[in-house]
């Protein structure tokens, strides 16, 4: 069975997209295929000027890292390491041979997203929001120009989700990046400029006067 059918959209650079719809219609199969970790059975997916159906796996790997940044709701963090660690492998993995300059630019993340004395703390050490921040931090390390993000509220309380949006809001509007929020909460989607709803494998626009519906 296909999850998605004919679905065809554009999304601006810069443009802060929600994408809503109960559990099982797609959002998460449409957020893995814009940012290059599933490949569609028939179409193309062109993000950036690339059509990711035409990349090979390193070529793939090379765009997800150099232009995607992802948040997901399960943090995604190594347990193992700290705060400050999670973000440095991101810039390890992205080639950053010196630990000075990687250390520098962990340290300046951390700080940007309110974490600067949370640094040594492993994932458990850390609530679920800051764990959210650090993952935050950890996607915005290598500059992507995109930042796509799965429910990243969706195991924070009410508080610490209103945290993590704003912040996600802060730095798509400070750096111009693109931000997709896929989320299933009325509230948060309102929040995007604009809104977008799948329903068995259909995508809609929704428009001011819609509502949103879990």
């Amino acid at each position: 069975m296909d999850v998605l059918r004919n679905v065809t959209f554009d999304i601006a650079e810069g443009e802060y997209v929600s994408l809503v719809g109960v559990s099982g219609s797609g959002k998460t199969t449409l957020l893995s295929l814009i940012g290059g970790l599933d490949r569609p059975q028939a179409g193309s997916v062109v993000v950036r000027g690339h059509d990711l159906t035409t990349l090979s796996g390193d070529e793939l790997a090379s765009f997800r890292r150099d232009s995607v940044g992802f948040v997901f709701q399960h943090f995604g963090l190594l347990e193992a390491l700290t705060a400050i660690e999670n973000v440095e492998l991101a810039l390890t993995l992205a080639g950053v041979a010196s630990h000075a300059r990687r250390r520098q630019r962990a340290e300046g993340l951390l700080a940007r997203v309110g974490l600067s004395a949370r640094g040594d703390h492993r994932p458990a050490q850390l609530s679920g929001g800051e764990r959210q921040r650090v993952a935050i931090a950890r996607a915005i390390a290598n500059g992507p120009r995109i930042i796509l993000a799965d429910e990243p509220t969706g195991n924070l309380d009410d508080d610490s989700a209103q945290a993590v949006v704003d912040l996600l809001e802060e730095v798509r509007a400070e750096d111009g990046r693109t931000l997709v929020v896929v989320t299933h909460q009325r509230r948060l989607a309102r929040r995007a400029a604009r809104r977008l709803t799948l329903q068995a494998g259909q995508l809609n626009e929704l428009d001011g006067a819609d509502e949103v519906r879990p």
